[in-house]
C-alpha cells in the first residue's frame, strides 16, 4: 500500500494512504445493494436492482461516499498496521480528498507525550500516621473489646447518658393515639439520640416508675406521618447501668486464648500496631505518588485525554450496571449535575494519563524489566479470579500481553517510588515502617493495587 507519513505538530502524525481502485469498486457495488435495499424501486424487488438503476434513482455521489465511508476505518486500521506506528488512541480523518479517479485519505494519528525531565523522586519527604501505639490508644481498644462483653445491672437512682432504660411508648395525635409509634418493653440507651427528637432531654433525670410527656415530631421511616407533630407518652420501667468486665486474668482466659492480662495487652499492641502499619503503608504509597505527580508538567493531547475518558466512563457504567444502576439514576442518586460529572472525569482522565507518563519514565531511567516469570505469575492471578486457565488466558490476550507486561512494569516503578521516598511523622520525625518485620519477624505483606 502507498503511505506517506508526515509530522503534524507534537505528539501527532499524518497518515495518507490511497484506496485501491479494486476495493473501491468492490465496495461500490456493496453501497448499491444496501441502497437498493432500502430504497423503493418501482419493478425490482428489494436488494435486486441493478446498480446503473441505483444509480440513477440516488446518484453515483451516494453510492460513492458510502462506499469510502465504509473502506476508511478497514483500509486506514491496515495502513496503521502496515506503517508500523502503535497511536495512543483512535485515529481521526483528516481529510478525504476525492478527485474523481481516486481517493486519498488522511488520518491524523496522537501519540502519548514524554516526560522531558524526571521530577526529583529520592528523599522526599511524605507525612504518614505514626505506627506507634501509646497507652492511651490500647485502653482504648481494650475498653471497646470489654463493652462487648458488658452486661446491664438494675440500679435505682436517676438515668444518665449511657444508662439503658426499659419503657413504654405510645403517642397521640389531635387526641387520638398513633398505633405506628407505641411500643412496649423497649429498652433504650440514654444520650444515643436514635430514636424521639427530645427523649433523652426528659429521659435524663428519670426513675423507674416516672412518666413522661412531651410533645415532638415522628421521625423519619413512618411514610406520611413522618414529621406530623405528635404528644409522646413514655412510662420508664427499669434504669439499667452498664456495667463493663473487671479486666482480670481469669476473665481475660475465658474470653481469649490467652491467658494473662499482660499477654492480652501484649498481642492487643501488637494487632494495632500491625493494623497502623499498613495504614501508614498506604499512606506513603498514595501520598509518595501525589507528591512527585504535583511536579509532573505535561501538557496533555485533547485526543489522549478523549480516549482515556471514555475507558474510564466505560469501566464505571459497566460497574453501575452490574448493580441494576444507570448512569442518569447514579447523577440523580447523588445530586451530581452532568457538567460536573464531566468535569470530573476529565481530571481522573488527566490523573491517569500522567501517572503512566511518570511511571512509564521511572521504570526506563531505573533500567526495570519484566521477567517471563512475573508475567507468568501475574496471568496465573488473572486467570484465577477469572476462573481460567493461565494459558488459555494469554492465548486469549493476544497483543495484549504487551498491556499486561507494561502494567507489571509500572506497578514496579511504583514500588521504586514509593522505596525511595522517605516517611516522616507529622512532628517531621523518620517512621520505621518495617517495624512488623523486628517485631514479629514476618515479612510485610506485599500490597497489590
Amino acid at each position: 500500500m502507498d503511505i506517506e507519513v508526515t509530522d503534524a505538530g507534537p505528539n501527532e502524525k499524518l497518515l495518507a494512504f490511497t484506496i485501491p481502485e479494486d476495493r473501491l469498486r468492490r465496495a461500490e457495488d456493496a453501497a448499491a445493494r444496501v441502497i437498493s435495499r432500502e430504497v423503493k424501486i418501482k419493478g425490482f424487488r428489494p436488494g435486486h436492482a441493478p446498480r446503473r438503476v441505483v444509480e440513477a434513482m440516488v446518484g453515483a455521489e451516494r453510492i460513492r461516499s458510502d462506499a469510502v465511508e465504509e473502506l476508511v476505518p478497514e483500509i486506514g486500521a491496515e495502513a496503521i498496521e502496515e506503517s508500523g506506528l502503535k497511536p495512543d488512541a483512535p485515529a481521526t480523518i483528516e481529510e478525504i480528498d476525492d478527485d474523481g479517479s481516486e481517493v486519498k485519505v488522511t488520518l491524523k494519528l496522537t501519540f502519548r507525550p514524554t516526560l522531558d525531565e524526571l521530577p526529583e523522586y529520592r528523599g522526599r519527604e511524605v507525612e504518614v500516621p505514626s505506627p506507634e501505639v501509646d497507652d492511651d490508644e490500647l485502653v482504648e481498644q481494650l475498653s471497646r473489646i470489654r463493652e462487648q462483653f458488658a452486661e446491664l445491672e438494675t440500679v435505682d437512682r436517676p438515668a444518665v447518658e449511657g444508662d439503658f432504660v426499659a419503657l413504654d411508648l405510645s403517642a397521640t395525635r389531635d387526641g387520638e393515639p398513633v398505633e405506628e409509634a407505641s411500643a412496649s418493653d423497649l429498652t433504650y440507651e440514654v444520650g444515643s439520640g436514635t430514636l424521639i427528637e427530645g427523649l433523652d432531654e426528659h429521659l435524663t433525670g428519670a426513675t423507674a416508675g416516672d412518666v413522661l410527656s412531651f410533645d415532638s415530631t415522628l421521625p423519619a421511616g413512618f411514610g406520611d406521618l413522618a414529621g406530623a407533630e405528635v404528644t409522646f407518652k413514655v412510662l420508664v420501667k427499669e434504669v439499667k447501668e452498664k456495667r463493663l468486665p473487671e479486666l482480670t486474668d481469669e476473665w481475660v482466659s475465658d474470653v481469649s486464648e490467652f491467658e494473662t492480662v499482660d499477654e492480652f495487652r501484649a498481642d492487643l499492641r501488637k494487632r494495632l500496631m500491625e493494623a497502623k502499619l499498613e495504614q501508614a503503608r498506604r499512606r506513603l504509597r498514595d501520598a509518595a505518588l501525589e507528591s512527585v505527580l504535583e511536579d509532573v508538567v505535561v501538557e496533555v493531547p485533547e485526543q489522549i485525554l478523549g480516549a482515556e475518558m471514555d475507558g474510564i466512563l466505560h469501566r464505571f457504567a459497566h460497574q453501575l450496571e452490574s448493580q441494576g444502576i444507570s448512569l442518569s439514576d447514579y447523577l440523580q442518586i447523588t445530586g451530581q449535575s452532568q457538567d460536573a460529572f464531566v468535569d470530573d472525569l476529565k481530571d481522573q482522565a488527566d490523573r491517569n494519563v500522567r501517572t503512566d507518563l511518570l511511571l512509564d519514565a521511572l521504570a526506563e531511567q531505573e533500567g526495570l524489566e519484566v521477567s517471563e516469570d512475573e508475567l507468568d505469575e501475574y496471568l496465573r492471578v488473572l486467570a484465577a479470579q477469572a476462573g481460567q486457565d493461565a494459558e488459555q488466558l494469554r492465548a486469549e490476550a493476544g497483543d495484549g500481553v504487551q498491556a499486561l507486561r507494561s502494567d507489571i512494569l509500572r506497578r514496579k516503578a511504583l514500588d521504586a517510588l514509593v522505596s525511595a521516598a522517605v516517611p516522616i511523622d507529622e512532628h517531621g520525625k523518620r517512621v520505621d515502617l518495617d517495624l512488623e518485620e523486628e517485631e514479629t519477624g514476618n515479612e510485610p505483606e506485599e500490597e497489590t493495587e
